[in-house]
């Protein structure tokens, strides 16, 4: 068992559409009027059925009072590192640190190399993605004195002034699933976001890809615990128990606890675009997830 003692949030994974036009932001408002701790929102810059999901982003915040928002996760490939990290320090800044950086080394290549993206291999993407790291931290770190000046081998920062600092430490987290990409949280992020629906043996994979993030953040000097893990999960809402996240608000708050106590998740977000939905969830699943995990603590 491995419970890494963080405390519990809870959001949802929303569906950036376009039509409606305003449906996203909507769910956000609801998602913030709920009391759930974060909205998140795919970022597939190629879709033209979706919004671009920075600007998505931007405007949600605006809405909403409370809520953080995040990328889920944004793409780094059509994202150019140190532009993104002075916006994202600028929408930290204006919601007042309610931004949180979740973003991933790209896939669907096809699509990104025909938006102007440059095609990487699975190994240049995670060696792409370090160095992003390393620039977002650069830029967001006003107090060092020089400029910016990272010399890789997909980014290049030759002076770039530093700034603004957000209003809050702006955490890290990537979406993966392979070992070189597990290996790079371990070393250098600030949580792990994958979704349960892409892992093929379902949650109990959780723990040996667990495993190598721990053992990478030992490797570099951190405590395996500066890493949170968070999970995107889906189900569905029922009278009776019909599976893992398949039944009522009760049944989902245990199986969500025992995600806790097995595996170290801390945040939970559910794929919706239904409001009701997110509302049951905050105001059943949430507070009872808690309390099963804080008796067991």
């Amino acid at each position: 068992m491995t419970d890494y003692g963080h405390d519990l949030q809870f959001g949802v994974f929303v569906t950036p559409t376009a039509q409606p036009v305003q449906h996203a932001v909507e769910l956000a408002v609801a998602a913030d009027r709920a009391g759930l701790d974060l909205v998140t929102f795919q970022d597939h810059p190629y879709q033209p059925r979706f919004h671009d999901t920075w600007t998505l982003l931007s405007y949600a915040a605006s809405r909403t009072q409370r809520v953080h928002v995040s990328g889920n996760v944004l793409n780094l490939p059509l994202r150019q590192p140190a532009v993104l990290a002075r916006a994202a320090a600028s929408l930290d800044l204006l919601s007042g640190g309610r931004f949180e950086l979740g973003i991933g080394a790209g896939g669907f290549w096809d699509a990104i190399e025909a938006m102007g993206g440059r095609r990487l291999s699975p190994g240049q993407s995670v060696q792409a993605l370090e160095e992003a790291i390393t620039i977002f931290r650069e830029i967001w770190n006003p107090a060092e004195r020089g400029g910016v000046r990272v010399d890789g081998e997909f980014y290049q920062v030759r002076g770039a002034k530093r700034g603004p600092a957000p209003a809050h430490d702006i955490p890290i987290w990537l979406g993966a699933y392979k070992p070189r990409m597990l290996r790079l949280i371990g070393r250098k992020a600030d949580g792990w976001l994958p979704s349960l629906g892409y892992l093929p043996g379902g949650a109990t994979e959780l723990g040996p890809l667990n495993e190598v993030i721990d053992e990478a953040a030992v490797a570099a000097g951190r405590s395996p615990s500066a890493v949170r893990r968070l999970l995107n999960v889906g189900g569905q809402f029922s009278a009776q128990s019909t599976g893992f996240l398949n039944g009522p608000p009760e049944q989902w708050a245990e199986d969500l606890a025992g995600l806790t106590l097995e595996y170290g998740v801390s945040t939970f977000i559910l794929a919706t675009d239904d409001a009701a939905t997110l509302e049951l969830y905050a105001a059943e699943v949430a507070p009872a997830t808690r309390a099963l995990v804080a008796a067991a603590r």
